[in-house]
């Protein structure tokens, strides 16, 4: 059940003019309204756009201490001709409510959250970049809101959704190394889920990479240790000779909508594909035959990020990220459809009107 009216009450006071879009850092700079809903008594209600402020917190709030916390991470752009644009915002709709299942939280209405992200776009449309490859980022995410200590689902909750003017995640290729103790997922656990205790297990190990000199961690799989699973927080792909290979959907791996935007344009301009496991037994082999000719990663915020160099157990294999075609012809054909560059003959976008 939902209270279906959605308020919205305009800031007076916008930070817009303080902002240098020339150099934004990455989620460190916030638009003037956010979106907020509460859960409480089996109902969504109190649905609302405000001005972007802090919460009140109970010490208590059963999401600090249990980790009842899930988030999503979506862009707006805007066209050629300055229009704002979202991109494939359903499917966020339905992922977010996977990983709240996982979790054993309520599910949050598609038509609200739609609904919301367009407003919300809409009344910050002048936050967005310009530059092609820029972006309004859109952070929805969900906490239990029960104030006590005690291991058990919480019955209240908020929905929130605030947005960031961002520039490129990565602007060079990335060194990555593959992690042969350490492990992001197991089958059965919550790694296909979009859960905040999943990245907090992230940091120790993506630290001690960075340590080493590399900028973030192949992740293997928790059983054997030589499948792969996942690159930071970015789903990852191969190009091994001609063919394009990427691990498949199996629990443990995000199901990325950049991944499953990839492999559609790919099918679609006749790249041979593969969706199998890989091991890294295999990748290294094909870096030092010459036979791997792409390495690159692909997530909502990086879009599609190159990959120069993997390390597994004290080798390094480098990989000419300087002449990679595939993974150039991606993020042109991804950033040209969000900018209406190029055409979308897939209804991908969604202009704010």
């Amino acid at each position: 059940m939902i209270d279906t009216s959605l308020r919205i009450i305009k800031n007076e006071n916008s930070k817009l003019h303080t902002v240098d879009f020339s150099n934004i850092p990455f989620g460190r700079v916030f638009s003037d309204h956010m979106f907020v809903a509460d859960y409480e008594n089996g109902e969504w209600k109190n649905a609302s756009i405000v001005p972007f402020e802090n919460f009140s917190i109970h010490p208590a709030n059963i999401a600090w201490h249990y980790g009842q916390a899930i988030f999503e991470g979506m862009k707006a752009t805007k066209s050629i001709n300055g229009e704002p644009m979202l991109f494939r915002p359903e499917r966020h709709a339905v992922r977010i409510n996977k990983s709240a299942e996982r979790l054993c939280m309520p599910a949050f209405p598609n038509d609200l959250f739609m609904q919301a992200v367009y407003e919300l776009v809409k009344i910050d449309q002048d936050w967005i970049p310009k530059e092609e490859g820029s972006a309004l980022y859109l952070r929805p995410y969900m906490i239990a809101m029960d104030e006590f200590i005690g291991v058990q689902v919480a019955q209240k909750y908020r929905f929130v959704i605030f947005c960031c003017p961002v520039g490129p995640y990565y602007s060079n290729a990335v060194k990555l190394k593959a992690d042969p103790f350490y492990i992001r997922a197991a089958m059965g656990g919550t790694g296909e889920a979009k859960a905040a205790g999943n990245y907090a297990g992230s940091l120790y190990p993506a630290k001690i990479a960075r340590d080493e000199g590399y900028d973030q961690i192949m992740w293997l799989d928790a059983k054997e240790h030589k499948y792969i699973q996942e690159v930071g927080t970015m789903n990852i792909f191969f190009v091994i000779n001609d063919t394009v290979i990427t691990p498949p959907i199996s629990g443990t791996i995000l199901e990325g909508i950049t991944r499953d935007s990839v492999l559609t344009i790919l099918k679609d301009n006749g790249y041979k594909l593969d969706v199998r496991e890989i091991t890294i037994d295999e990748v290294i082999e094909a870096g030092k035959n010459g036979s791997l000719k792409e390495v690159f990663g692909t997530g909502t915020a990086a879009v599609i990020a190159k990959v120069k160099q993997i390390g597994y157990k004290g080798e390094d294999i480098e990989i000419d990220s300087d002449n990679f075609k595939v993974a150039t012809f991606l993020k042109d054909a991804i950033n040209g459809i969000r900018s209406t560059r190029l055409e979308d003959p897939y209804g991908w976008t969604v202009i704010v009107k």
